[in-house]
This record gives structure tokens, sequence and C-alpha cells, in this order.
């Protein structure tokens, strides 16, 4: 089932009101540490709500607390869930995958790190379709079985599923590890990472020719720094030279530790070299270091966008050679959503700390633009238009969100003015406003006029969107 197409059990008010009521008192009595009361209160939670990952953190994290993180829970967990796992193996049988969720929480109460049922769970909640509810499950246990093929198969497998193809790579790598003669993580992986080199080299046009700021990084910056074709081993040259450069770096990092400019050059370096948990891991270590400093919490967010923006970029590249595939297509759809949905907080958070920034209200215009909210779009390209550095584009993107907003007669005023201010250098924004004029003109009863800019840009470029087509037919409908 796919994700976009999930599924929840609906619940009544009055069902909602008494899992809410029960959350609420489970909180109160674990904090007053009676935890086997308040584990009794989550799980019913998680029996009346089975699709809320809400109780179900709550309880996990209860769970782990009543036996002190020990990793192992209670002695004997293993003999004494016996029953339960053969109950919980019996409803995955039937296909019962909500009673199978009931038994897993069960075992959890002896032992919350319990490798097969964490295993279990996620295979029940795929059989109702919440592969993100999966996802959760098996990232829950994997810190303690981080080399283990059962748990990062079937992550790999989901991560895949959700287009998150870095990490999915690096999964069925350390599958073909833990077994060489792995024929599915040797075709897996073999294939993802072809996409990936070629979708990297291609990074630019994934982003679909979208300007070039300091969140969205160029194709070379973001396919690590070019070693010279000259060097005698260049891939030995590239493993030498990042060491060494850490090194120094975090000497300067253990002499200044309050210093943020330390953990975000580190970071990059770990970037240059695909290194992103570790370059995830420095910013965190910073992020405590500095009290939570605005460049480092930034870099974070950019962080998360650059692994976004790869995977993009490989399912553009996967949709190249397969363009007909369903799923890549809604896997598509959902990543350049979350990805405009993340540089809008990204700018957000940057417009809030520097309200006379520009170029962050105009990155948020155009966000708001992606995700469908016209009207904040348009108050913040209206802000910026009279800016010089974003003057014609500003006008571009407002013609566009008033023609969304069925206002044609705005949406004509700007994009005209849009062709009088944008640069030379906007040559797709200037082929786009004068297509977008023509067709609107042409819809409008104003065929004349829209022959004319037909013409002009079918002169610059004939098979744009098939406007030489649109103009023959423009004429024929004068000539009727």
């Amino acid at each position: 089932m796919a994700d976009n197409a999930v599924v929840y059990p609906k619940l009544t008010a009055e069902q909602r009101r008494a899992a809410a009521g029960q959350y609420e008192r489970a909180n109160q009595v674990v904090k007053g540490g009676d935890h086997d009361y308040g584990l009794q209160l989550l799980l019913t939670c998680c029996k009346i709500d089975p699709s809320s990952l809400i109780y179900r953190k709550a309880l996990r994290k209860a769970q782990r607390a009543k036996y002190n993180d020990n990793e192992t829970g209670q002695s004997l967990a293993y003999l004494r869930s016996l029953f339960t796992r053969l109950k919980l193996k019996r409803a995955l049988m039937r296909g019962n995958n909500e009673e199978a969720l009931v038994q897993a929480e069960l075992i959890f109460m002896r032992n919350p790190w319990d490798l097969s049922a964490h295993i279990e769970m996620a295979r029940a909640f795929e059989g109702l379709g919440w592969n993100d509810h999966a996802l959760w499950a098996l990232e829950q246990v994997r810190p303690q079985h981080t080399d283990n093929p059962k748990v990062n198969r079937p992550l790999a497998r989901l991560y895949e599923k959700r287009g998150n193809f870095k990490n999915a790579i690096a999964l069925w790598e350390l599958v073909r590890h833990a077994d060489p003669g792995d024929n599915e993580a040797q075709r897996k992986g073999k294939d993802l990472a072809a996409s990936d080199t070629i979708a990297r080299g291609r990074y630019e046009e994934a982003i679909k020719g979208e300007e070039s700021t300091t969140v969205v990084r160029t194709a070379a910056e973001n396919s690590g720094e070019q070693v010279p074709a000259e060097e005698a081993d260049p891939a030995k040259k590239k493993a030498d030279r990042y060491p060494r450069e850490i090194a120094n770096l975090m000497e300067k990092i253990k002499s200044n530790p309050k210093s943020a400019h330390g953990y975000l050059h580190v970071a990059e370096v770990y970037k240059k070299s695909d290194q992103y948990d570790k370059a995830k891991d420095i910013l965190e270590q910073g992020l405590v270091a500095t009290n939570n400093n605005f460049d480092v919490t930034q870099a974070l967010f950019d962080l998360d966008l650059d692994i976004l923006r790869q995977d993009l970029a490989v399912t553009e590249e996967r949709l190249r050679e397969s363009p007909d595939d369903a799923d890549l297509t809604k896997i598509r759809a959902k990543q350049s959503k979350e990805i405009s949905t993340r540089e809008l907080e990204y700018w957000r958070r940057r417009s809030d700390r520097f309200p006379t920034d520009a170029e962050a209200r105009f990155e948020m215009g155009l966000r708001l633009l992606r995700i469908g909210q016209f009207d904040e779009a348009i108050k913040e390209l209206q802000t910026v238009r009279n800016d010089p550095r974003h003057h014609g584009k500003a006008l571009f993107y407002l013609g566009l969100c008033f023609k969304s907003r069925n206002n044609w007669r705005l949406a004509q005023r700007n994009l005209e003015e849009a062709l009088q201010h944008l640069k030379t250098s906007d040559d797709f924004l200037r082929k786009e406003a004068t297509f977008l004029l023509a067709s609107g003109l042409a819809e409008t009863g104003e065929t004349d006029r829209a022959i004319e800019l037909g013409c002009e840009l079918a002169n610059i470029d004939y098979s744009y969107k098939n406007i030489g087509e649109l103009v023959e037919t423009w004429q024929r409908k004068i000539k009727k």
C-alpha cells in the first residue's frame, strides 16, 4: 500500500477523549514514579488508537525508564514472554495485524529492547500499510544491532520506499558486508549507488533550474570537492587530506569549544567526504556547546535538506529510466513537498532573525508558492519586489500566484512587468513568462496579442511547450 493511500482507523469523539484522558493521566503517574500503572494506561491508549505514534513513543520511553535503560529489561524476559510470542506469531499468520501490535507491546513490557518483537511489530505495521510506523519500530532497535541484517534489510527496503536513498544505500552496504553472498543486497546497493552517482552529476537539473542560494547548493558543492585529474592516486589523496584537515580543526574546537565557527567548518569537511552522519554529530555537539547558536541550528537544517535533495536527484534519475513508474512519481511528489516545507522553515527562521533580509523574504515567498499558500506568498513577494536584486523574479512569481488565484488581470500585469525587468541570465523565466502571457491572452480572447508573443517565443525556442503548434492553432482560429 502506498504511503499516500494510508488508511488509519476511524475513532469516535468519545474514543479520542478517552485516549487523551488516559494519556494525560499516564504522564502524571509516570512522573510520580508509578511506572506500572502508567504503562497500563499508555498501553490502553495504544489499543484505543493503534496508529498514534505519540502514544507509542511515550509508552516505549516509560518502558525503558522502568528498567533504567539497561537494554535487557526484566531478568529472564525472553522465557517469561514465550506464550506472548506464540500469540504474536499466530496473529501475524492470520493477518490480524492490530492484535499483533498489542502482543508486541506486551513483550516490550518485559523487555523494550527485544529484537524479534520489534521486527514483528514492523511487519504488522507494514501489513496495515503504515510504512512510517514500521520505519520507526525498526529505528528503535537498530542502535543495539547496527550490523544485523535482520534489522538493516527491512529498514533498507522501507527507506527505499520512502525515497530515502542515501540511507538505503548505506544499509544495503551493511547487509552485503554481513553476507557477501547476498544477491539482493548486491543488486540493490549497486543499482541505487549507480543512480546516486549519476544523479549527483545532474543535481542542479534535479532542482529544475532554481536559483543558487546559500541553502540551494550547486551540483559541484553537493558532490564534494573535485580532485584534480593529474593526481596520481586521487582516491588516496582525498582520503589522506580530510582526516588531517579534520584533526587540525578539532584541535581548534578544543581550544575554543564555545565558538560556532569550528563546528561549522568540521561539518563542511565531513559533507565534502560524504560523511553526513559525522557532520550531523559534530553539529549536534556544537549546538550544545554553543547554547543553540543560530548558525549551527541553520546548518543542521541545511544538512538535512542536502540529504533530501540528493534523494530527490536519485528519484529523478530513476524516473528517467522508468518514466511510467507510478510509485516513483509519488515518491518524487512527496520528496518535493517535504523539501519545500523544510526550506520554508529554514528561511522563515532566518527572516525572523533578520527582519530586513530581503533574500530570506524572497525565498520564503517562493516556497509558500510551491506548497500552495498563495496569499502568504503574495504578501512576502510584494514586500521585496522593489528590491533591485529580486525585482524581476518577484514580479514573475507574483504573476504565478495571481494566476493560481484565478486573477488573470493581476497575473497579466505582473508578468508583463516581469518581462521588462528580468535579466538576460534569467532565460528560463523569460520564456515561461512569455508562454504564460501568450496562453492567458489566448484564453481571454486577445488572440492577436497572444500570436505576437507566441511568435516572439517561437523565434527563440520553437519547441518550448509546443508554442509553434499553439501559434498555428491561434492563427487558424482568427481565420475562421
